[in-house]
């Protein structure tokens, strides 16, 4: 099949990229590099230097690649920012999208699989979550894609041949596992990449913010989803689309880790001391975040070769160790 990958040159759109030319599709990487990393691009791709706000380029390199489905990766993902600059986010992530479909829509395109996230859930009253949990964003990060599900329902009930899933993520972490592609976040706010930073020296300490959640240790737990395992999920996706699909499938492990568990694999997996700090809790922080992937497990077929902590930060760690500047 020929796919177009927006947001081809960043941490999980590159993963994509590698998987589906290892399937053996023809793939065409777009990605404006504002974030992203040319590098990080696979060889055997086409790779195009283009804005979503372009459609008419847009439509031009699916016309000319002719594209049979698109994999939407491409969007701002920083939730800090969003609070403080939230029109970029809804220009770039919402309206984005919006020119990146006017393009499908010239080009006669009608499949897309949708980088989604958990934070258009917010904060629930129950985990662990489902697909009809209620979705209630608390930052604009979470609105701007769910505004983008809406969209994508409101495209697909005008356009009977039109399909879509939309794949709403939990933490995503590790690397390829050959050590050659991973997460190079400028700045990096994640947590396992920050624990191996300092694991590495390049920090002094990771910040350890609350320890009085109503969890075993105190800290919060969240659930994290190996790169590899959520790129499968987007190939499993794109080949079970058929015309009027209109699908939302939670991707994540099904069971959380806490702060403190998080640091304790790092050493486990590093052989090194981590300093650890201490800061009161950030607002809006949950104590308890993990997917109930059942649906897409029972639907697709799809199950998560890394389960184990130790194994997803290990697979990070070969990237780290050996990219300590990323792709500089």
């Amino acid at each position: 099949m020929n796919v177009l990958v927006t947001g081809g040159a960043g941490y999980i759109g590159s993963h994509a990229v590698r998987m589906l030319a290892d399937a053996g599709h023809r793939v065409v990487a777009v990605d404006n590099l504002s974030r992203g990393h040319a590098a990080a691009v696979d060889r055997r791709a086409t790779f195009c230097q283009l804005d979503l706000a372009d459609s008419r380029r847009l439509a031009e390199v699916l016309v000319r690649h002719e594209i049979q489905c698109v994999m939407h990766f491409a969007a701002l993902a920083y939730v800090g920012e969003s609070v403080t600059e939230p029109l970029l986010y809804y220009r770039n992530n919402t309206a984005g999208t919006i020119s990146l479909l006017e393009a499908m829509q010239t080009a006669g395109v009608m499949r897309m699989v949708f980088s989604s996230t958990c934070a258009t859930y917010g904060q629930p009253e129950k985990t662990p979550i489902v697909e009809t949990t209620p979705q209630q964003p608390i930052n604009p990060y979470g609105w701007s894609k769910r505004f983008v599900e809406q969209i994508l329902c409101d495209f697909a009930a005008a356009h009977d041949e039109f399909a879509f899933v939309s794949l709403r993520y939990f933490n995503v972490a590790g690397a390829a596992a050959d050590g050659t592609l991973g997460e190079d976040h400028r700045p990096e706010t994640h947590l396992i990449p920050l624990v191996l930073q300092t694991a590495l020296g390049q920090r002094g300490a990771i910040t350890v913010f609350g320890t009085d959640y109503p969890t075993p240790d105190g800290t919060c737990i969240r659930d994290y989803i190996h790169v590899e395992d959520l790129c499968a999920a987007h190939l499993l996706a794109m080949e079970a689309l058929r015309p009027g699909d209109a699908r939302f499938y939670n991707l994540g492990i099904g069971k959380g880790y806490s702060v403190r568990e998080v640091i304790d694999s790092a050493r486990r997996v590093t052989g090194r001391e981590i300093r650890v700090q201490y800061g009161a809790r950030r607002p809006g922080d949950p104590a308890v975040l993990y997917a109930d992937a059942s649906k897409i497990r029972r639907e697709l077929g799809w199950q998560p070769k890394y389960t184990e902590l130790d194994a997803i930060v290990a697979s990070a760690w070969r990237w780290h160790s050996a990219h300590p500047h990323g792709y500089q």
